[in-house]
C-alpha cells in the first residue's frame, strides 16, 4: 500500500469527513440503546456497539452497490427501523431488574445498535464508497478500514455526549426516536420495488415526516398503556 500518493491521503480525508457527517444518526441510536443500562455497563455497550458497527459498515460498503440494487431491501429495512425506533423510545419494560447481572441487557443494546446501524448504513455507505473510489483500486479496501476505524472515537464521543444530554433533557429521547422514523420514511420511498406503487406526491421529506410522527405517536401510546397496567392490576 503506497502511503505517499496524494490520492491516498485525499481519499482518506474524504472518507473521514463523509463519515463524520453521516454518523450523527448512529450516535443517536447508540445513546438511545444504552440509556437504560447501569452506568458501568453503558461504556461497554457504547464502545462495543460502535466498534462492531464500524466493522460491519466496512463489509457493507464493499458490497454496497450490489446490495442496494435488490428491490424491497430498503422497504424491509424501513419497517425494521420503525420498530427499533418505537422500542428505543419506550425503553425496556423495567429492564427485568436489569436482567439480574446486567449482561443480557448490554448484549441486547449492542444487538440493537448493530441492527439499526445496518439498516441506516444502506444509503450512507454509498457516499463512503464513492470517496474511496477516487483512490487507486489497490488501496480502496485499506482506505475503508482506516477511514471508518478512525471514526470510532468520534461516534463514541458523540453517543456519550448525547447520553448525558438525554439524562438532563429527556425531550432529546423523543427527538432521537423521531429521527429514526424520519430515516425510515425516506428509505421506504427510495426503494426500487415500491416506487411504482407510491403516489407521485409522496416525496422523501413528506415520508420522513410521516415516519417520525408514526414512531413518536406509537411510542407514546404504548408508553401510556404500560403506565396504566400497574394501576389497573393493583387491588
Amino acid at each position: 500500500m503506497d502511503w505517499t500518493t496524494p490520492a491516498f491521503w485525499i481519499a482518506l480525508l474524504e472518507i473521514i469527513w463523509v463519515n463524520i457527517l453521516l454518523s450523527g444518526d448512529n450516535a443517536v441510536v447508540i445513546a438511545l440503546a444504552a440509556r437504560n443500562l447501569k452506568p458501568q455497563h453503558q461504556r461497554v455497550a457504547i464502545v462495543g456497539g460502535s466498534v462492531a458497527a464500524i466493522v460491519m459498515r466496512v463489509l457493507l460498503t464493499i458490497f454496497a452497490v450490489q446490495l442496494l440494487q435488490l428491490p424491497w431491501l430498503k422497504a424491509v429495512g424501513s419497517v425494521l427501523l420503525l420498530y427499533i425506533g418505537v422500542q428505543l423510545l419506550i425503553g425496556e419494560e423495567d429492564s427485568d431488574d436489569d436482567h439480574a447481572a446486567g449482561s443480557p441487557s448490554v448484549w441486547h443494546a449492542v444487538r440493537t445498535i448493530l441492527i439499526a446501524d445496518l439498516v441506516m448504513s444502506l444509503d450512507n455507505v454509498l457516499a463512503v464508497a464513492g470517496a474511496a473510489a477516487s483512490a487507486p483500486k489497490a488501496v480502496q479496501t485499506p482506505l475503508l478500514v482506516i477511514g471508518l476505524g478512525l471514526s470510532v472515537p468520534l461516534i463514541v464521543f458523540g453517543s456519550t455526549l448525547l447520553l448525558r444530554l438525554m439524562e438532563r433533557w429527556p425531550v432529546i429521547i423523543t427527538l432521537g426516536g423521531a429521527l429514526l422514523g424520519w430515516v425510515a420514511g425516506e428509505m421506504a420511498v427510495s426503494d426500487a420495488g415500491l416506487t411504482a406503487w407510491l403516489p407521485a406526491w409522496l416525496n422523501g421529506e413528506l415520508a420522513g415526516a410521516l415516519g417520525a410522527l408514526l414512531v413518536v405517536g406509537v411510542g407514546r401510546v404504548i408508553g401510556r398503556m404500560r403506565d396504566r397496567q400497574p394501576s389497573q392490576s393493583a387491588p
